[in-house]
């Protein structure tokens, strides 16, 4: 449309040419669209079912103070979320800080000094390696606590089950699966590796207890892990399935006995879910569960925008465009310093909070190498809004999600090449 480019170019020199290019890499992806079109349909009449399956009330919303003794919207909530993701039960709580602390949780909840976790998708995210002792020293840690724990690497992108199955030992209690990427260059697990790995394990040590980091995949398809089985699936709110909306908070789902064990953690032995105020959000928690659906559609069409655009340009994406998506995550390999940086900074000069802010790489607290990170959210660090970051280490990935609306993403798409345009970077 020749006004919006009249637009952006007035106000953000943003040329015809990256436009056009735009426009093109859009064309070739009217067929992924509309299988994001159908998933989302699914999960947001899911969704709705379940809000009137539980007789969702005006007065849900209202809420305690103190304890939260009869929060009816808390245990409202926790029953909706246990009925969308199959399971048994539900903790939803805003006090749970984010998507690390909801696995921390789940693990300390579950795990006693002398069992043993097993990792069989790889090393997990940077942050969950503190937690559990590989690296750092923090105080507390899982190993410091005397429980044990080794990996299985992935093999071509895939979890090698029959090495998960001889790592498996006498003392295993937990097999965890961490869904998206992290920092790697892995593709997600996608549902039908999820699935096969799962009943694996299942039919091999049926009394493992298998728990899945869910976070980024929520929604992306038409099942969760907890449909296959999985013992205990965890996630944050402000992704997927806090739909822009949640102002904190996490989630865990799965069978009751685990989710008391987890719950007694968050609170107090005889304490457990009874108590845990909400501090008003009940509202915001389930407007944001109502409209994930459409938001993690768009978020996936901003994702595979990026990548057909990056691909034409000669670099490499982690999952390219043609691939099944199983998270939000787009991952594109720069293998230069500046340019991750560059790209940080577009996508932040493209955001509607903090645009005149200028990211520099930071001693993230969590991380070992310096992380720059790009985030101009209404929610702070909410990764479903439009965000980009990556560790300052070879070969320089650049870690892409989010994006409220489709169009924010394309905008922020056509700043990021007109950045990398005017330093020389690409040609268009």
């Amino acid at each position: 449309m020749e006004i919006f480019k009249e637009f952006i170019f007035e106000n953000y020199e943003i040329d015809n040419n990256i436009c056009d290019f735009v426009e093109e890499c859009e064309k070739v992806l009217s067929e992924r669209f509309k299988e994001l079109n159908d998933i989302s349909q699914y999960n947001q009449v899911k969704i709705l079912k379940s809000m009137q399956n539980h007789k969702l009330q005006a007065t849900d919303f209202n809420w305690t103070t103190g304890y939260g003794y009869g929060d009816i919207g808390r245990e409202k909530v926790e029953k909706i979320y246990s009925d969308i993701f199959n399971t048994e039960d539900a903790l939803v709580r805003p006090n749970i800080v984010s998507g690390t602390h909801a696995i921390s949780l789940s693990l300390f909840g579950i795990l006693r000094s002398g069992d043993h976790l097993l990792s069989a998708s790889g090393k997990p995210y940077d942050t969950l390696l503190k937690v559990i002792g590989v690296t750092g020293d923090e105080p507390g840690n899982m190993m410091e606590q005397g429980i044990k724990y080794s990996e299985v690497p992935m093999v071509r992108n895939e979890i090698d089950i029959e090495a998960v199955k001889k790592a498996i030992q006498s003392d295993t209690k937990v097999v965890m699966l961490q869904r998206s990427t992290g920092y790697s260059d892995r593709k997600a697990l996608s549902t039908e590796q999820l699935k096969r790995t799962i009943e694996s394990i299942k039919n091999f040590a049926p009394n493992i207890i298998i728990f899945v980091d869910n976070c980024y995949g929520e929604f992306t398809d038409i099942t969760e892990p907890s449909d296959f089985g999985a013992d205990i699936v965890a996630g944050s709110l402000i992704k997927n399935p806090g739909g822009g909306l949640a102002y904190s908070g996490g989630y865990i789902v799965g069978k009751q006995k685990y989710i008391n064990l987890i719950s007694n953690r968050l609170t107090a032995p005889g304490i457990g879910k009874e108590c845990g105020l909400t501090f008003g959000i009940t509202r915001q928690i389930l407007q944001g569960l109502f409209l994930a659906p459409k938001v993690v559609e768009d978020a996936i069409k901003s994702a595979l925008l990026f990548s057909v655009a990056f691909e034409k340009l000669g670099y490499e994406c982690f999952p390219n465009y043609r691939e099944k998506r199983s998270d939000i995550i787009l991952s594109i390999k720069l293998n230069d310093p500046e340019k991750l940086c560059e790209f940080c900074r577009a996508i932040q000069f493209a955001s509607p909070v903090d645009a005149h802010f200028t990211p520099e790489p930071w001693d993230m607290p969590g991380y070992d190498n310096k992380v720059i990170m790009a985030a101009g959210d209404f929610i702070e660090g909410s990764s479903i809004e439009l965000s980009a970051d990556g560790p300052m280490r070879e070969p320089y990935y650049v870690y892409y999600q989010g994006g409220l609306t489709y169009y924010h993403g394309k905008f922020a798409l056509m700043k990021v090449l007109s950045n990398f345009k005017s330093k020389n970077y690409i040609d268009i």
